[in-house]
């Protein structure tokens, strides 16, 4: 793919745009494991104003965004750790999603890469995420990293409980 990938902040102008995006690639990714009105409901919770757009004007988080000129074709969020229990220290990878045609090309890589390098910056001793049980290449991509699986979390899906591990890479 013959792209000029750029990487930058998000702001709360980019919300509309960034939630289309974050539905589009949820959808793509695991849309066909859900009932509508629960996917619908996930998507509309996770990526609204009470949720990805509302992050935006947070500073507890921070959102990089990969761009292919004016598109937004990845991101990666992190911030307040929302497991359940207490996590000093710690800080959360909420998400990294890169669309489709751009996956493979490193974006990934470089999102993770600031990722692991705003988590230092802040001082967290360690970065936890959840990912779903049966997505091999999100966990081989992780492990790479030298994260390591060390528990199980329900994601809900609408009303639908996924079976998610937790990964933490310790800083």
């Amino acid at each position: 793919m013959n792209v000029t990938i750029q990487y930058r902040d998000a702001t709360p102008a980019d919300g509309d745009q960034l939630a289309q995006v974050a539905r589009r690639i949820f959808t793509e990714t695991f849309g066909t494991l859900y009932r509508q009105e629960d996917l619908k409901a996930y998507l509309d919770s996770a990526y609204g104003e009470n949720g990805l757009v509302g992050v935006l004007r947070d500073a507890d988080y921070q959102v990089r965004l990969a761009t292919d000129g004016d598109a937004i074709i990845g991101y990666c969020t992190i911030g307040p750790v929302a497991f359940p229990g207490e996590w000093p220290g710690a800080i959360e990878l909420h998400n990294l999603y890169v669309l489709g045609p751009w996956q493979g090309e490193g974006v990934a890589r470089v999102l993770m890469d600031w990722a692991i390098g705003e988590a230092r910056a802040r001082q967290a001793t360690e970065i936890v995420l959840s990912v779903y049980v049966d997505n091999a290449r999100a966990k081989a991509f992780y492990q790479r990293y030298g994260f390591v699986e060390f528990g199980k979390y329900t994601f809900m899906v609408g009303s639908h409980p996924d079976d998610d591990r937790l990964m933490r890479l310790k800083l």
